[in-house]
């Protein structure tokens, strides 16, 4: 039986129902769990110490949507300052040079990323598989997150409409239905864990109204209610998306996935900005979950999301990086801070506090991802955890609410210890993967991905 103690943190955010907080105390981990926890000293014999003095704790913070191989595609100026549908068309071009390799060297780059923040869950939707590629590239993400021992649960994404059929991704990115259904049943078979504890945990996520048909919508929340999974897809994220649902199906976006029976409660979107008091309301009844992205919102202009409305309505919020390219970095801790100060600039009443996008950040993802064995810090559950030091430059001045003062506040510097699964996977901020070395092998594809695409299309996407 392997033990890690941690003992006399200067403040725990515990996130249980009662958002309990304490200081000094203890926190026993046995066997990837948590076994004892509480403002009270412990006294036992245990694999390992941290005195934790200095430090505030938290839940380990779940990511509950990204695009991991975007962080090969990051601020390229031609796109820097384009609203989504240019955006993604000009990316495709990128996107369809995409390899095997890259996929894992972009899913390794994006992981430790997000790890670095104090993330130690991660969804990931990777939705499109050039043909030059490998067809197994979610086998590919799912290898490599086992590798840095993070929590992982990507989903099996998907496109079936491309351009020659009105969508707006190029043909050589889709796959058929049959392709995608093969390919889904393969990976559960192969990866999927329904146990608490589970370190892969497969989910699926057609892309977008706008490059999915509704056959395939209407195939995959089938399936998932009849296999337990969740399901996932973009929607209400900009005013452009809901022009192009009412021309198509005469629907905003809300009212087609109600249609295609989406609106169920193993369902999670990303975004949802472009939302009326009605289709709120709906989504609360339907206990349908959110991955807020306020970083990916602001950076292609996309607009607001309601969050308080939704949280009163009693919708699942949660905080997605979302991909690198469109936000451009995995910092969750960040996304935190923009969720809490884009809210300030409504009304007042709608303003988030600290707590709140904390909670969403952990508590939030938790029920979005439908887990119950992680995102609170308490006896039984798994012992997914994030320690900061407060005692920094960054953070001086900040002690009269340590918790508040990690939204608040930015750092200068990664999570100090972070621990998945009751291992310990970040020591003072370091892992064990060659870092310098993965990042100059990660630059050199990104850089022979945009040389070929510009080889191809003659577009010039070092220009603005």
């Amino acid at each position: 039986m392997s033990t890690l103690l941690i003992k006399n943190p200067l403040c725990v955010a515990t996130m249980n129902d009662s958002r309990d907080e304490f200081s000094n105390g203890h926190i026993l981990i046995e066997n990837g769990a948590i076994a004892s926890i509480g403002p009270e000293n412990l006294h036992v014999q245990a694999d390992r110490i941290i005195d934790a003095t200095d430090m505030v704790i938290t839940p380990g913070f779940i990511n509950t949507h990204h695009h991991l191989y975007q962080t090969l595609t990051r601020n390229i100026p031609l796109m820097q300052d384009q609203p989504l549908f240019s955006w993604l068309t000009n990316h495709y071009e990128v996107w369809r040079e995409l390899t095997t390799e890259a996929v894992e060297v972009s899913t390794q780059i994006g992981l430790l990323e997000l790890m670095k923040s104090g993330v130690t869950t991660s969804s990931d939707h990777l939705y499109l598989f050039p043909s030059k590629a490998s067809p197994k590239l979610i086998d590919i993400e799912i290898e490599a997150a086992k590798g840095l021992g993070v929590r992982f649960q990507p989903t099996r994404g998907s496109m079936s409409l491309g351009k020659s059929r009105g969508g707006l991704p190029p043909d050589d990115v889709v796959q058929t239905e049959e392709v995608i259904q093969k390919d889904t049943e393969r990976l559960l078979a192969k990866y999927h864990q329904d146990s608490d504890g589970a370190m892969v945990r497969i989910s699926l996520a057609p892309c977008s109204p706008f490059s999915v048909t509704t056959e395939l919508m209407k195939q995959t929340a089938a399936f998932a209610q009849s296999n337990g999974l969740q399901i996932h897809t973009h929607l209400a994220e900009t005013l452009d998306e809901e022009t192009f649902c009412l021309k198509s199906f005469g629907l905003r976006p809300v009212g087609l996935m109600e249609e295609l029976n989406w609106l169920t409660s193993n369902s999670w979107y990303a975004h949802s900005v472009h939302l009326n008091d009605e289709e709120i309301k709906l989504m609360g009844e339907k206990q349908v979950g959110i991955s807020h992205c306020p970083t990916s919102n602001m950076r292609l202009g996309s607009g607001i999301a309601r969050i308080h409305e939704l949280l009163e309505a009693g919708v699942n919020v949660s905080l997605g990086v979302d991909g690198s390219a469109s936000n451009d970095s995995g910092d969750m801790l960040l996304e935190m801070r923009n969720a809490m100060l884009i809210s300030r600039l409504r009304e007042q009443q709608f303003w988030l506090t600290a707590r709140d996008v904390l909670s969403m950040a952990t508590r939030g993802g938790a029920a979005v991802l439908g887990r119950s064995d992680i995102g609170e810090l308490k006896e039984g559950k798994r012992a997914d955890l994030a320690l900061f030091n407060m005692a920094g430059t960054g953070q001086a001045g900040s002690q009269s609410d340590p918790i508040a003062a990690l939204i608040f506040t930015t750092r200068q510097r990664p999570v100090d210890v972070l621990v998945i699964d009751g291992k310990i996977v970040l020591d003072q901020g370091e892992s064990k993967v060659d870092e310098p070395k993965l990042a100059i092998k990660h630059n050199k594809l990104a850089a022979e991905m945009l040389h070929q695409a510009e080889q191809r299309t003659k577009i010039d996407f070092s220009s603005p």
